[in-house]
């Protein structure tokens, strides 16, 4: 790492722009974008996201902000002694300043190249490249040895400071690959409710993994089928639960359950006799966004039991939130398409009608192509299976009990 590289990423951090960044520094955007992405890599953290026209730090940056602000402070104070009329930092690297400061607490070249384990050629080389670039002298030579010079001795707390600074920002880095490597990441689609049954075969793994694992920990996170595939393919997750029979032929996986998929909504909309396109057409329709493949699924329904004219009648609202979809459901008269396993334990369960057997949520286990990948996907399957032969009847059965359409 480098000092430029510091200023570079504290400016991105203070300006939240690539190019206003290029400003203020001198420095041309390309190098700004450069010294951004180098700096995440070393410490393995994305420090922006883009809304709108700006880069916003992470929360993760924010954290780290003090320390890229001091070294920012720092930096100026090592380049004060040349006056230099230009207000590009130079890439001076922290192993650098590091030898300097063995140099200089050593007394001598030919100790600090020991200690290092350098050719003293080199290390001569390396600090006078140094001292040019920073347009002032750090050290005199003598035949006794080597000492500073004053601005030398000013130099050495910024340095060790520099250092001192790198060394948080790389060990916090380093702190969170060894968590994150022994840590086992799975995604899934969100579960419907606590008592749905997304939610009892990953409690049942969650559980029965610490017990069998207690040193390899189990990391859970919910979103959309379409954002765990993203996720999958970038190594974020090492498997996910999706809401889709077919996934892309690059994974493997298996097929976890199936649950048939029932129309839901106040029992006055079901009235005897009423034509089911009535029904669709007078109320509002509540799904989760074209990602989730539950809404697929309802998709489906919609173009198979309407024709162009009923479904250009039709109002839909998305929303990417179960419980939230539920409530609309169960007070605010829309309609919406469910899993009839997971409506039936919800309290006060809403009216439904049962879809025919072709329209299920299918929920499959999903992993990378490999052996160690298949090994801890078969391990997960087995653990979520773990309580099957326990459920009830209640899970199947309506306070409202649907019929089939």
């Amino acid at each position: 790492m480098d000092i430029a590289t510091l200023a570079l990423v504290h400016a991105v951090l203070v300006e939240r722009g690539i190019r206003r960044a290029a400003r203020v520094t001198g420095r041309p955007p390309a190098s700004v974008t450069a010294a951004l992405k180098r700096m995440e890599a070393a410490i393995a953290v994305p420090l922006v996201r883009r809304e709108g026209g700006n880069l916003v730090p992470t929360l993760e940056a924010q954290r780290r902000f003090g320390d890229f602000a001091a070294a920012r402070l720092k930096i100026e104070a090592l380049l004060a002694p040349a006056n230099r009329e230009t207000v590009a930092v130079p890439a001076i690297g922290i192993s650098a300043l590091e030898r300097f400061l063995t140099v200089a607490r050593s007394g001598s070249i030919r100790s600090a190249a020991q200690q290092i384990g350098v050719g003293q050629p080199q290390l001569t080389r390396q600090i006078a490249d140094m001292e040019r670039t920073l347009g002032y002298a750090l050290l005199t030579r003598s035949a006794a040895g080597v000492a500073c010079t004053a601005q030398g001795l000013d130099a050495m707390p910024v340095a060790e400071a520099l250092s001192e600074i790198w060394a948080r920002l790389s060990r916090a880095s380093a702190d969170r690959f060894r968590r994150t490597a022994a840590t086992w990441r799975l995604g899934s689609v969100m579960p419907l409710g606590p008592e749905s049954e997304i939610a009892r075969m990953l409690a049942s793994l969650t559980a029965r993994w610490h017990q069998a694992r207690p040193r390899q920990p189990l990391f859970l996170s919910s979103t959309t089928a379409d954002e765990l595939i993203a996720g999958l393919k970038s190594r974020r997750f090492d498997a996910v639960l999706l809401d889709i029979a077919d996934f892309p032929s690059e994974f493997e996986g298996r097929l976890v359950s199936q649950a048939p998929l029932a129309l839901a909504g106040q029992a006055e909309f079901f009235a005897q006799g009423r034509p089911l396109a009535d029904i669709l057409t007078s109320h509002p329709i509540v799904v989760p966004s074209l990602r989730s493949g539950l809404r697929q699924q309802a998709a489906r329904f919609l173009e198979n039991t309407l024709n162009d004219v009923e479904r250009q009648r039709l109002t839909i609202a998305e929303v990417d939130s179960i419980p939230v979809i539920i409530n609309l459901v169960l007070n605010h008269g829309y309609l919406s398409v469910l899993p009839q396993s997971s409506l039936s334990r919800v309290r006060n369960a809403p009216a439904m009608i049962r879809l025919d057997a072709s329209y299920a949520q299918s929920l499959s286990l999903v992993w990378p192509k490999n052996a160690l990948s298949r090994q801890l996907g078969e391990t997960m399957l087995a653990m979520m299976r773990a309580d099957e032969n326990g459920m009830t009847e209640a899970e199947s059965v309506s306070p409202h009990p649907a019929r089939t359409i």
